[in-house]
């Protein structure tokens, strides 16, 4: 009986160990090295597999430097990972107090949000950090699955009806521009209240609702020219770079024939004291001097006045 036992164990422990080669070999990696094994999944289909000049998708998720972090914080939110974990080494002594201050800061993290693609973006971020140099970030995203779902099904018609494969770049992105503001109304109550009926803030009021602020129109935006395949972000002028009472501004950045230009729908959408609609074409796919001149008048306008540390293909600027 012992000759049929024996082999059954040896047999049974063989099989037990190619069933769990992976979690061994990575055991064994991390006892060797001494060094954790990270995690690393592939992105969603939103992921941005280009870079930028102020962020870039990291390479191992070992940060060496501030910039690194910054670069592994955009990634995890441009992979659309709901929880990601790294490891700062012993040889970066500020890491800790550099992840806490990228994580804690308000407006570098609405700054990163920007560069990623819409359906990625983040409703909020929180991270976890251990003595030993665990750090773990969980993001809570700002779309949800069946809001995704219609605004798709929404794009998918619009550019069925508008786009025109025998058109340039600039008529076809003009058709767009100017469906999407003859079909929606700039979200007054919003602007002046804080709150609304409608999701102004985000692509599904313009989408479905009709209505939106800068956010709702540059989000939508945003996601129809990644359905095209055009390099873009959104840009964000914070309240801190504008003198006079404003709560800010967001626009778009297209890449079109190898260069960076200003597409802004909000302000091709005026919101008129007539109550008739307007559209106009100041702000369609501009220069940073064309962008200038035409926020220059009467009274100089102040929304467009971005960092131009952070949104580095426009540096010639302004």
């Amino acid at each position: 009986m012992k000759k049929f036992i024996i082999p059954i164990i040896c047999y049974s422990f063989i099989l037990l160990i190619l069933l769990n080669v992976g979690k061994i070999t990575d055991f064994l990696a991390k006892t060797i090295s001494n060094k954790p094994v990270l995690t690393i999944e592939k992105g969603n289909e939103y992921t941005k597999n280009y870079d930028f000049k102020y962020v870039k998708n990291s390479k191992d998720y070992i940060p060496y430097s501030y910039n690194d972090l910054v670069d592994i914080v955009y990634s995890v939110i441009n992979q659309g990972w709901q929880e990601f974990t790294f490891y700062c080494p012993s040889e970066y002594l500020d890491c800790m107090s550099d992840v806490t201050k990228i994580t804690k800061d308000e407006l570098t993290l609405t700054h990163l949000n920007n560069f990623v693609h819409p359906y990625n973006s983040f409703n909020s971020l929180k991270t976890s950090i251990k003595e030993s140099g665990e750090i773990t970030i969980n993001v809570s995203y700002l779309y949800k699955e069946e809001e995704i779902k219609d605004i798709n099904n929404y794009v998918d018609n619009l550019l069925k009806e508008q786009y025109d494969a025998t058109l340039d770049d600039y008529e076809n992105i003009k058709k767009i521009h100017d469906y999407i503001i003859n079909n929606t109304k700039y979200d007054t109550i919003r602007n002046d209240t804080g709150e609304s009926e409608y999701q102004s803030y985000n692509a599904y009021g313009p989408a479905l609702q009709g209505y939106a602020t800068c956010n709702g129109y540059a989000d939508l935006m945003a996601i129809i020219l990644s359905k095209l395949n055009y390099p873009n972000y959104k840009i964000a002028t914070t309240k801190e770079e504008i003198s006079y009472e404003s709560n800010g501004h967001v626009w778009n950045a297209v890449k079109i024939d190898n260069k960076w230009l200003h597409l802004d729908l909000t302000w091709d959408d005026p919101v008129s004291s007539d109550g008739k609609d307007y559209l106009y074409h100041k702000y369609f796919l501009v220069t940073n001097e064309e962008l200038q001149k035409a926020d220059s008048g009467e009274v100089n306008v102040e929304e467009h006045n971005f960092d131009k540390t952070i949104y580095l293909e426009f540096k010639e600027a302004i």
